[in-house]
């Protein structure tokens, strides 16, 4: 079965989309629980580390985030096609 690379890679940007908007208003809501919850994801004691939000910090991680999401969705597609061309 043949994949959509360019679609997957838009659904994955999307996907990083929603998922960065979330983040965001997690460290805005409960800003100590997420950086305990940072922490643990880093294996290390953040201390002296503080979270700075702004608007444009948003839309530029926003952006970063989703075209690294759609470029790593692109290459996998392709690279699953492929190995399905070649598998045959």
């Amino acid at each position: 079965m043949k994949l959509d690379a360019s679609k997957f890679g838009l659904a994955a940007g999307a996907a990083f989309a929603v998922v960065w908007s979330i983040c965001t208003l997690l460290v805005l809501f409960w800003p100590s629980s997420m950086m305990a919850l940072t922490e643990g994801m880093v294996h290390g004691k953040l201390s002296g580390f503080e979270w700075h939000l702004s608007f444009s910090g948003f839309v530029t991680g926003l952006f970063g985030w989703s075209l690294g999401a759609m470029i790593t969705g692109w290459l996998i597609v392709t690279l699953y096609n492929k190995q399905m061309k070649t598998a045959k």
